[in-house]
């Protein structure tokens, strides 16, 4: 589902005490736990991308998820961070740029053998990354490509679901499922009387639940880029960055 035609305004510097990426890049150390806890949620949100990047360089899908998890449990379990540089502080970056360094160690070995153990891994549910891969366009995107787009809609549906989990606590689940469509389309008037007849209300309010709705999706949507970014000012060009794969 794209997101708005533009960023969402700005908050508070302050929030980047507390997002995933930046604690990461302030306890960049082996010894720290907060830090490896704060990876591994990442990663299991954005593991996805990554999976496709292997596919599409050329791996099968047994090969693929094989690579993608021992490249996993290398990122958690050893000290991969301790080079990520501030300045270039964007979680979807140091990954792939990570997972492109892995592979080049990785092309002529043998690949991943042993699971389990003591090792940290990453849950991926293949069969959900096969089904999703066959969908993907056959010629048209290149790697590099596929895992922007694939980023920016992985994080799009996150922001989707964390909407949906909070109508589904509000009792509004029912209300939200069919207000949902009205974040991207373009309602007539026709469309809010038809909404409004069949939740049972008026049309002026659904105008004022769909705007609350837009509104609210906005801001989740800027809390989760948020979450992957390193500073305040990365924000808005990553904004940037991520609706333009989507239309690229």
């Amino acid at each position: 589902m794209p997101g708005p035609e533009s960023p969402p305004p700005a908050g508070p510097a302050s929030a980047f005490a507390t997002t995933q990426w930046s604690l990461i890049l302030h306890a960049a150390r082996p010894d720290s736990p907060e830090a490896a806890r704060a990876l591994a949620s990442l990663c299991a949100t954005y593991w996805y991308p990554l999976y496709a990047f292997v596919r599409r360089q050329g791996r099968n899908a047994h090969d693929a998820e094989d690579l993608t998890q021992e490249f996993f449990a290398r990122l958690i379990g050893k000290n991969y961070l301790a080079s990520v540089a501030r300045e270039k502080g964007r979680f979807r970056s140091f990954l792939l740029a990570a997972l492109k360094n892995f592979l080049a160690n990785e092309w002529d070995r043998e690949r991943a053998q042993k699971r389990g153990g003591d090792r940290t891994f990453v849950p991926l549910d293949a069969g959900s990354a096969e089904s999703r891969y066959a969908i993907e366009p056959v010629d048209t995107l290149s790697a590099d490509r596929i895992y922007e787009r694939r980023w920016a809609l992985t994080l799009l549906d996150r922001v989707l679901e964390r909407l949906r989990a909070e109508h589904v606590a509000g009792g509004r689940a029912a209300a939200f499922e069919v207000l949902k469509g009205c974040l991207t389309d373009g309602r007539s008037g026709e469309s809010y009387a038809r909404i409004a007849a069949e939740l049972q209300t008026t049309e002026g309010a659904i105008k004022v639940a769909v705007h609350r709705l837009r509104h609210r999706y906005r801001e989740l949507l800027r809390a989760e880029v948020t979450e992957t970014v390193g500073s305040a000012e990365d924000v808005d060009d990553e904004l940037r960055h991520l609706l333009a794969a989507l239309t690229a």
